[in-house]
């Protein structure tokens, strides 16, 4: 937000210097502070599994399993409607996301350019969503005639877009035993294990949505401590 007011307000100043309005252009002398990131190690691929044992006799299984496999935002999550899902090909658009703003909920675009992606999906995604599909319809008629469709994949009992704090007060990771753990970090969790698994940090950054590889690169440079380790720990049996 930031680098963005930065960029709009050097534009300007840019013009009316070539407009001789004023002799020089001061936005340059301003240094924008590149964005730190906060870098934890999320959960391991046991702890994920315990969440995913934990969710699924839930309702919201599937949004589980999509955050820990493609690791969205969460609001990006609830602003996942089934047109944007082809289950038949396997493919899933990030085209919107669901934010409380100005004290409403609304649906916005994404956070960033590179946040607007299609994203393949694999067998475990796919079978959750067609499940969970199938309990929508039940649940539709079941609310009836209080539904209010609005084509979510993952709305309310009656249809209706979803508070997203709901996610940051859900049982599901307490009932894993993993207290005290975020919403968020399944993202986190995502990129990790893409990451342990070999698949190149560029690619990672195209699947999640990063805006920059540097955010990507900070994660894997943190994951990559416990493959040091081990190399290290080899090295030192050899020396032993």
């Amino acid at each position: 937000m930031v680098q963005s007011i930065h960029a709009v307000l050097r534009n300007a100043l840019e013009s009316a210097v070539r407009e001789e309005v004023i002799p020089r252009n001061v936005a340059k002398l301003v240094q924008v502070t590149a964005p730190r990131y906060t870098v934890n190690r999320g959960l391991s691929i046991i702890q994920a599994r315990r969440v995913l044992k934990a969710a699924k006799a839930e309702r919201l299984y599937a949004l589980y399993v999509l955050a820990l496999c493609l690791g969205p935002r969460r609001g990006e999550l609830l602003g996942l409607r089934w047109e944007d899902v082809d289950l038949d090909s396997g493919t899933l658009e990030v085209v919107q996301a669901l934010q409380r703003v100005g004290g409403a909920l609304q649906f916005v675009r994404p956070k960033t350019e590179d946040s607007a992606r299609t994203v393949p999906l694999p067998p475990l995604c796919i079978d959750a969503l067609r499940e969970h599909r199938r309990r929508q319809f039940t649940e539709r008629a079941d609310a009836w005639p209080n539904w209010q469709e609005n084509g979510l994949i993952f709305p309310t009992r009656i249809g209706t877009p979803m508070e997203p704090d709901n996610l940051r007060r859900s049982c599901i990771r307490t009932d894993a035993g993993l207290t005290g753990t975020r919403f968020h970090d399944t993202r986190h969790t995502c990129v990790s294990l893409l990451l342990h698994l070999g698949v190149a940090p560029d690619m990672v950054r195209e699947i999640v949505g990063h805006s920059d590889i540097e955010v990507t690169m900070t994660i894997y440079a943190h994951t990559s401590l416990d493959e040091k380790r081990r190399a290290l720990g080899k090295l030192g049996d050899t020396l032993a």
